[in-house]
């Protein structure tokens, strides 16, 4: 099952790679929070002071009042950082192999959190960071970010979406087309039926799409543009 998602114009727009999206933006439900990542930057600032930076285009939420949760059945080491403060990076290591990246949100005391599941980045083959574990390692993100606060000072962080990427879609909004796709979340055992998972439905290079959602052909579907923060 899928849906049409009509977002919420409180993410904001048209900032440099060098702004990032406020706390305040990550003190909501991780359901809000959410569907408004998709079409903000991941940034990252590598050891030659270059940027590198990719579109969010799938996410999950993940909530303590649901079983999927890591929060859901108690309090440990392992999961500590998903019950403190919103706007941290929380990361943990799946089957043993692959790092996973959350960021925090909601409150302190109250397991909540964003899994980003898929990024495409400028200039880059359309499914090297398609899936959590690809994402991570693109990154280079592991449990060594582990409870990192997302700020440009810390190295890793979330930029606002793009000007020009929002006016695309708000335009596919006018036109009656799919934006954001809202679907049921994967990977999971419990929980399956919440639509608790989105992605930007013109990219190609989300993780998996919803049963009969086929993906755009390249001639319609969006590609990142590094000209697009300018």
């Amino acid at each position: 099952m899928q849906h049409i998602v009509f977002l919420s114009q409180a993410t904001p727009i048209a900032a440099p790679l060098t702004k990032h999206l406020p706390k305040p933006f990550f003190a909501r439900p991780a359901e809000q929070v959410a569907p408004d990542l998709i079409g903000c930057l991941l940034v990252k600032r590598q050891a030659d002071g270059e940027l590198l930076w990719g579109v969010v285009v799938e996410t999950e939420a993940y909530s303590q009042a649901e079983p999927a949760c890591h929060g859901y059945r108690r309090r440990s080491p392992s999961n500590e950082t998903l019950f403190g403060e919103p706007a941290r990076f929380y990361v943990y290591v799946s089957y043993g192999i692959h790092h996973c990246v959350n960021v925090v949100t909601g409150h302190s005391d109250w397991a909540n959190g964003v899994l980003l599941r898929a990024v495409v980045l400028p200039q880059e083959q359309e499914r090297v960071a398609a899936g959590p574990a690809l994402l991570a390692r693109r990154f280079g993100l592991d449990r060594r970010q582990d409870g990192l606060p997302a700020l440009p000072g810390y190295g890793f962080w979330f930029a606002p979406r793009p000007a020009k990427l929002q006016d695309r879609m708000d335009q596919w909004q006018k036109e009656d087309r799919q934006v954001v796709i809202a679907t049921t979340r994967i990977g999971i055992r419990e929980g399956q039926d919440l639509p608790w998972r989105w992605y930007l439905w013109p990219s190609r290079s989300v993780s998996r799409r919803a049963r009969g959602d086929a993906a755009p052909r390249r001639s319609l579907a969006w590609v990142a543009e590094a000209g697009w923060l300018a």
